[in-house]
């Protein structure tokens, strides 16, 4: 196994794994009762609210939906096409 299929792998495995992990935060936010420090919700929180955070001082809720986690959705979707799609960059 050559290197750029090493990273190619281990970055599409992260993206992959970002953009559904984002999406389980998505799906959790409907449920705001949920206490996100508690198993097996933290396995979403944890790895997540490091990209939400900051964001978060920038883009407030609208309506009072935070948004945030479907920005990064769309972020680490578009990063995975830039760099690894079809006619990726690393491609």
């Amino acid at each position: 196994m050559d290197l750029s299929t090493l990273v190619d792998w281990g970055l599409g495995s992260f993206l992959a794994i970002m953009t559904i992990l984002f999406i389980f935060r998505i799906v959790l936010t409907w449920y705001p009762q949920i206490n996100l420090k508690q198993f097996p919700y933290n396995l979403v929180a944890y790895p997540t609210e490091p990209f939400l955070a900051p964001l978060r001082k920038v883009i407030s809720p609208i309506g009072g939906v935070d948004i945030t986690p479907i920005i990064w959705v769309g972020i680490f979707t578009l990063l995975r096409e830039l760099l690894l799609g079809q006619q990726g960059l690393l491609n």
